[in-house]
C-alpha cells in the first residue's frame, strides 16, 4: 500500500507496511500519486538483434491510500489524457492493478480546489472515506470497492440514518468555510486567448528560472520524452520513458538546433495556456485541480494564484 507519510514539515508518497504509520491528516503530498502510474522513469520494451519485447510481469497489485479530492480528479484527467484518442498500455497496466482509497481532507491556505469545482467527488476511486470524527462515511465507486467492502462485513454498516447524513452535512459546510485562498477563474479560457500578445508573459518570464518545478510536482502535467539506452556490443538494450518539462530549454528543440521556443517567456505561456485554455477546447474543463503544488513549490512564485491575477490586471505583490 502507498500513501502519504509526514517527512519533517512535508508529506512524501511511500510504501506503508505498517498501518500504524499512516497519517489521516496528510495534505497534498509534494510528489502527486502520477509518479506511481506513470513512474519518473521505466522501462517501455527490451530489444535486441532479433526483435524486441514488453514486459508487463513485473507490476504488482497495490492499494494507493488517503488522495483527496483534487487528486482523484487529476487522476481521471490522466485517465482521459491516456485514453482519449490513443490508449496509452503502460499507464494503463498499471491504472488497473491499483486500488484507489480516497480520504476527506481539511485545505489549508494554499488549497484552492472549491475554485476549480473540485473540493467534491463522485467517481474515479473504488472506495471513498469521509471523516466524521467517530467514524467514517464510506462511499463505494466501483465494483471492486464493493467487493472490498464485503470482504470485511464487521468493519461497516449498511444503515446510514438521518443523523449520519446531517453530521456529514454539517462536515460539509465545515470544511467549505475553511477555504482561505480568493481566486476566480471565471471566462479564464477566454483571457487567456486574449491575452496571447501580452506583456504579463515576457515580465514574469524574467524571472522564470526554467528549473521545471512547477511541472514535476503538477499531477496533471503529462510531459515525457523517450531514450535507447542501448549495449552496441551486445547489440541489445531498452527503450526508456521519462518525465520531461515544457520549462526546460530543451523540450522544443528539434533536429538542426531549431527551438519553437528559445525564450522562457514563450515556455511560461505555453504552459498556462494548456492549463487555462487549451485543454478546456479538448476535453472540457482546466488542466489545473487546485491542489497548490505549484503555490507551495515555485522559488520565484510564479503559480497559477499569481498569472490568473495578472492576467486579470490585478497587481500581484512579488
Amino acid at each position: 500500500m502507498n500513501s502519504g507519510v509526514r517527512q519533517d514539515n512535508r508529506f512524501i508518497l511511500q510504501k506503508i507496511d505498517d498501518v500504524s504509520t499512516l497519517d489521516l491528516t496528510a495534505l497534498r503530498t509534494t510528489l502527486p500519486f502520477k509518479k506511481l502510474l506513470v513512474p519518473p522513469k521505466f522501462s517501455l520494451f527490451h530489444f535486441d538483434s532479433k526483435g524486441y519485447a514488453t514486459d508487463f510481469s513485473t507490476l504488482q497489485k497495490r492499494v494507493i491510500f488517503g488522495l483527496h479530492p483534487c487528486d482523484i480528479k487529476a487522476l481521471l484527467i490522466m485517465d482521459e489524457f491516456h485514453a482519449k484518442e490513443f490508449k496509452d498500455p503502460y499507464y494503463y497496466e498499471r491504472r488497473n492493478r491499483t486500488v484507489i482509497i480516497g480520504l476527506s481532507c481539511l485545505p489549508d491556505d494554499k488549497c484552492f480546489c472549491n475554485a476549480t469545482g473540485n473540493e467534491t467527488v463522485t467517481e474515479g476511486f473504488d472506495l471513498f472515506l469521509t471523516d466524521l470524527g467517530e467514524y467514517f462515511l464510506v462511499w463505494v465507486g466501483s465494483s471492486r470497492g464493493d467487493d472490498l467492502v464485503r470482504e470485511c462485513p464487521k468493519l461497516t454498516d449498511a444503515n446510514v440514518g438521518h443523523e449520519d447524513l446531517k453530521k456529514y452535512m454539517q462536515w460539509q459546510k465545515h470544511r467549505s468555510r475553511q477555504f482561505k485562498m480568493d481566486i476566480d477563474l471565471t471566462a479564464m479560457p477566454e483571457i487567456v486567448e486574449l491575452s496571447y500578445d501580452s506583456h504579463v508573459w515576457e515580465q514574469e518570464g524574467k524571472k522564470c528560472l526554467s528549473c521545471g518545478a512547477c511541472t514535476i510536482v503538477c499531477p496533471t502535467c503529462p510531459c515525457y520524452t523517450v531514450l535507447d539506452e542501448a549495449e552496441l556490443v551486445k547489440m541489445e538494450g531498452e527503450r526508456v520513458r521519462r518525465w520531461d518539462s515544457c520549462m526546460f530549454r530543451e523540450y522544443s528543440m528539434v533536429a538542426g538546433g531549431h527551438n519553437f521556443r528559445e525564450a522562457r517567456s514563450e515556455r511560461l505561456r505555453l504552459r498556462f495556456i494548456h492549463k487555462l485554455q487549451s485543454f478546456v477546447g479538448k476535453f472540457g474543463k482546466p488542466a489545473c485541480v487546485g491542489c497548490g503544488r505549484c503555490l507551495d513549490t515555485c522559488p520565484v512564485g510564479i503559480d497559477i494564484l499569481s498569472m490568473v491575477k495578472h492576467l486579470q490586471g490585478e497587481e500581484v505583490r512579488a
